[in-house]
């Protein structure tokens, strides 16, 4: 581990303000559901009207996500926040000053887009601990989630995840962990590498989507051999050869000597370059008193076109 609470630097205060006005006008503007395609075309319109500098910084980092393949934005305007949720399948579909940031964010580095198989194709989902799913290895969880490319083994992968804190967890100890190829590849020896790089691993869909305990063969790196594309999930990809099982212990072991935890706090945004960065989180203790931590989560995607044949009328879900 590289160390905690690292994080980028802090926005301005003339920033934070004009970015709040922008967030307050896509409430009053737009429609009654997040959902609905007017609120995305008005965030999408009106994240040309937020500060210059966040356009900037945003613009850099979808460029070249960096050494960790994260971004930290702290402050950003989540207002009065409700007692968490702790139902399975929660989402946000009322406008709401999270949902707000996330939408104009995630507008800012390509379109959001959703899942119709997760999370009831919501495009702003809760992350929050739900009783009795305490060892599950997803966001209902509170035990440590391991780390993992999010959907990996979906052909058309989020480019980037947004995460949202509404609420830090009672202990304040809950850490985001991220691990960044940038990172790992210099601690890989070259066979590991090499095995790496071949189409010779199977990462299985969940239930949800249709899973039947097969996956489609893939490379858990490709791309530039010097700044490869990353695809793995620690909890459901499997090597099918005994060099590839070798790389993938390494990779591990990597991992967990490389991988850098923030503590997130209310108004703190991560954006995770889900290209080249695993995610995963710490464990924590839940109460379900109200009062449990709650993030809530967002996807981006670059080139949205690319997934066309998967979105019914061009929409911003994704039902296979």
């Amino acid at each position: 581990m590289t160390g905690t609470d690292t994080l980028t630097p802090a926005l301005a205060e003339a920033e934070l303000a004009g970015f709040g006005t922008v967030a307050a006008g896509l409430l009053a503007r737009a429609g009654e559901r997040v959902d609905d395609p007017a609120w995305v075309a008005q965030a999408r319109r009106l994240w040309e009207d937020t500060p210059a500098d966040l356009r900037g910084r945003l613009r850099e980092f979808r460029r070249h996500s960096g050494p960790d393949g994260r971004l930290l934005l702290t402050g950003l305007p989540v207002g009065l926040v409700p007692p968490t949720p702790s139902v399975p399948g929660s989402v946000q579909r009322d406008p709401a000053p999270g949902a707000a940031v996330l939408l104009l964010i995630a507008s800012g580095l390509g379109d959001p887009a959703s899942f119709a198989a997760e999370k009831s194709g919501a495009l702003v989902q809760d992350v929050v601990p739900v009783p009795g799913q305490e060892e599950f290895q997803g966001n209902a969880g509170s035990v440590e989630l391991t780390f993992h490319t999010e959907n990996a083994f979906h052909p058309h992968r989020p480019d980037y995840v947004l995460l949202l804190c509404l609420r830090a967890d009672h202990e304040g100890i809950a850490e985001l962990r991220t691990c960044c190829t940038r990172r790992i590849l210099p601690e890989l020896s070259a066979q590991s590498r090499d095995a790496l790089g071949r189409a010779e691993f199977v990462t299985e869909a969940p239930p949800s989507f249709g899973g039947n305990g097969e996956g489609v063969v893939h490379a858990i790196l490709s791309g530039d051999p010097a700044d490869p594309d990353l695809c793995f999930d620690e909890a459901a990809t499997r090597a099918l050869t005994e060099p590839g099982r070798v790389a993938l212990a390494e990779l591990s072991q990597v991992i967990r000597r490389t991988y850098d935890g923030v503590r997130l706090r209310p108004g703190d945004l991560a954006i995770v370059d889900n290209r080249v960065t695993l995610h995963g989180r710490s464990e924590f203790t839940p109460r379900y008193d109200g009062q449990d931590r709650w993030l809530q989560r967002t996807f981006s995607f670059t080139d949205l076109r690319r997934s066309r044949d998967h979105r019914p009328a061009d929409g911003n879900v994704l039902v296979k």
